[in-house]
């Protein structure tokens, strides 16, 4: 089994207990013991059965015996985590904020509601975020001492081609079908009424936090628009300017009294105000309202009907769908690059998708177009939130097949890759375990372990 996947287990035991029951309700009945010493870290008999019935519940199968392979890959993040200290790898608190909301996110959708959620665990969200967080924390470590230790890894055309050579045909990685999509987006535009309907939202909320009305965070908690701060009372956590939208930035690091809310900043979300709450460094915590203004459904005619005059006229042939993207287009990532869209995979940027990795209205838009046809003109939501009515054309279509080396040769040099990383770090476990303080239970010496040397 993956140590990512054992990982996203052991994080989720947490606050995940089994139905009608929680976990450490279910291993109450253990009488706890040390089982293992890996360094100055004790693995209890509780740590094993928690995630124990958690695979169970996700239906997780191991790779051996589960006895021996469960106390194995606690211990292995146990490494990990004490060399991520001794190399000071860090993961920024803005990290592990924003991807607590992300599993507290998915875990609503499981259960239904945060109510639910809540009342399942009985605590509050507070109190499961702040389990939560040191368990994400780790894990999250673990993955940036991974990441720094395989960083140097490279193939070769030549590694590719020797590791292809002999592989039995069946082992040869099926490439499913990939597309390239070209877009022609207009952002419809928002009526100036509701601008000044939402700037006045917000000065109505700068107004209340200065009369000492109310907090900055119960005006966030009940308005903002932005879900993964909301919850938090709009808070932020630490986060770099690099990461922030530039109008966003260029305030809320210019902000020096906490006590003070900002004027009204417009970015490309939508408008916000923001109050300081601490800067540390090269970096800021503030926390922030985001108000959103609506798109009125005329508004959104009128693009639609402007891009179906677009799409006849590129028909008609009076100008390419490319000189269209290049010059008529509000999308600032496809617009230089005659709409072309870009996938940021781990191996890099490419235009290649499978269907199901683009957006789910351009994929339902192009899945039954010939190559070199354009579509009727649709609305969506992008990824920053915001209504786009677009048109999109079918460059290019791939049918699934077996990866050759001429057609698919990036698909071939990551398979190559994933196997270099797999095989370094299993020869840095070994190497760590060698000079590692570890005392296993004699129960466990006659294990078949994934790696060997923890018995000495």
């Amino acid at each position: 089994m993956k140590i990512r996947s054992i990982i996203a287990i052991m994080s989720l035991w947490l606050v995940f207990p089994i139905q009608g029951k929680a976990v450490n309700d279910s291993i109450q009945s253990v009488v706890d013991e040390v089982i293992w010493v890996v360094g100055d870290e004790a693995i209890l008999k509780s740590d094993v059965e928690a995630m124990r019935i958690q695979a169970q519940q996700e239906g997780v199968r191991w790779k051996g015996d589960p006895d021996c392979a469960i106390p194995e890959q606690i211990a292995v993040q146990k490494l990990y985590l004490h060399q991520a200290a001794i190399d000071s790898i860090e993961v920024t608190e803005a990290e592990i904020t924003q991807g607590i909301e992300q599993q507290i996110e998915y875990m609503i959708s499981v259960i239904g509601s945060r109510e639910k959620l809540e009342e399942y665990h009985k605590k509050n969200m507070t109190q499961i975020r702040n389990e939560l967080r040191e368990s994400y924390r780790e894990r999250q470590m673990v993955q940036e001492m991974q990441r720094h230790l395989v960083k140097d890894i490279s193939v070769t055309p030549a590694d590719v081609r020797r590791y292809f050579a002999d592989l039995p045909q069946d082992s040869v990685p099926f490439v499913p079908t990939e597309v390239e999509v070209q877009i022609i987006s207009q952002m419809p535009r928002v009526d100036q009424e509701e601008i000044n309907r939402v700037k006045e939202e917000l000065r109505d909320y700068t107004d209340r936090v200065n009369k000492g009305e109310t907090s900055f965070q119960t005006l966030a908690r009940m308005y903002s628009e932005d879900p993964g701060t909301a919850r938090r009372g709009g808070e932020l956590g630490y986060t770099g300017r690099g990461t922030l939208d530039q109008a966003f930035a260029n305030v809320a690091f210019n902000l020096t009294d906490p006590k003070k809310v900002s004027k009204i900043v417009e970015s490309e979300f939508g408008f916000h105000i923001i109050q300081l709450i601490d800067k540390r460094g090269d970096k800021v915590n503030v926390r922030h309202i985001l108000r959103k203004p609506v798109v009125s459904q005329e508004a959104i005619d009128r693009s639609l009907a402007r891009l179906d005059s677009i799409r006849t006229e590129i028909l008609d042939g009076k100008f390419t769908f490319e000189a269209g993207a290049s010059v008529i287009s509000d999308d600032k990532d496809t617009r230089n690059n005659n709409g072309l869209m870009a996938n940021a995979t781990q191996s890099g940027r490419t235009s290649r998708f499978r269907l199901q990795d683009l957006p789910s209205e351009i994929a339902r838009a192009v899945d039954t177009l010939q190559v070199g046809n354009i579509s009727r003109p649709f609305q969506m939501i992008n990824e920053r939130g915001k209504t786009m009515c677009v048109i999109a054309k079918l460059k290019s279509r791939t049918e699934g097949h077996k990866a050759t080396i001429t057609e698919d040769f990036q698909v071939m040099k990551d398979v190559v890759m994933e196997k270099r990383r797999q095989e370094k770090l299993h020869e840095w476990v070994v190497n760590k375990i060698k000079s590692t303080y570890v005392r296993v239970n004699d129960r466990y010496r006659d294990c078949q372990f994934e790696y060997q040397g923890w018995i000495k």
